[in-house]
């Protein structure tokens, strides 16, 4: 198993792709910690997991990140992928400053918080691996608010991350995932775009396909698969970038 007697914490992994990601790292042999703020939404994912622990801790707080990684100890993979609260499908022109600046604020806040508490454990050891997923819409994303300019900020901290902990045995890496049908319902995508119905995400699941160099969707496992495999030391030459899992939707 490629995870063995690893240690990750998984933040956001109440979540779609975060509950994939850490049973991804659970069936590879990693003792996972699923963090986010809603219990039940964690306990469920956990459910089935042989080695897992639960805990609550919002990625926003740099208190509690650093108490709950105080508590974890040595930890050898940590992953962000809280929610932001972006706003989608009104044009920049018509959209409220605090919906554009939104996800831009906490997108870059969490990274930052739940990376520099990792970080500095991880380069104390002189190993480990700081991880993120985002849509990969910094070059160019209209109707998406602030995704992109989010994005572009993740991005580069990723790089500066890799840059400034690379010499001390720490690799960052992120991801970039837009579009899994496997996570759409119609009320998450309405918390975005308040004018989703399912008809609409039906037709965003198709409109999505037919953009991917693919012409198919990524699934959730397929997005795990990478995740594992970056968290790996079977990656350890890769770092300061992103690995692209759209299926070509972002031609970069």
């Amino acid at each position: 198993m490629l995870l063995t007697d690893k240690t990750a914490i998984v933040y956001g992994a109440g979540g779609s792709i975060g509950g994939a990601v850490a049973r991804a790292f659970a069936e590879q042999g990693a003792h996972v910690h699923l963090v986010g703020r809603t219990r039940e939404t964690l306990q469920a994912a956990a459910a089935g997991l042989k080695d897992a622990e639960v805990a609550v801790v919002d990625a926003l707080d740099e208190a509690a990140v650093e108490e709950h990684l105080g508590q974890v100890g040595d930890v050898d993979i940590s992953f962000n992928l809280v929610t932001r609260g972006d706003v989608q499908g009104a044009p920049l022109t018509e959209m409220p400053v605090d919906d554009f600046l939104r996800p831009v604020i906490n997108g870059v806040r969490a990274n930052f918080i739940t990376a520099r508490a990792a970080g500095r454990r991880m380069a104390e050891r002189g190993s480990g691996v700081v991880l993120t997923l985002n849509s990969g819409s910094a070059h160019g994303s209209p109707m998406m608010g602030g995704t992109g300019p989010a994005d572009a900020a993740i991005d580069t901290l990723v790089r500066n991350l890799a840059i400034e902990l690379g010499p001390r045995g720490v690799r960052a890496v992120g991801l970039w995932a837009a579009g899994v049908p496997e996570t759409f319902t119609v009320e998450k995508l309405s918390a975005v775009n308040p004018a989703i119905d399912e008809a609409a995400v039906q037709g965003i699941v198709g409109h999505l396909a037919g953009m991917r160099m693919t012409r198919r969707n990524p699934t959730l496992a397929e997005v795990a698969a990478t995740a594992v495999f970056l968290a790996s030391d079977q990656a350890a030459g890769i770092t300061g970038t992103f690995v692209n899992v759209t299926g070509g939707m972002v031609a970069r």
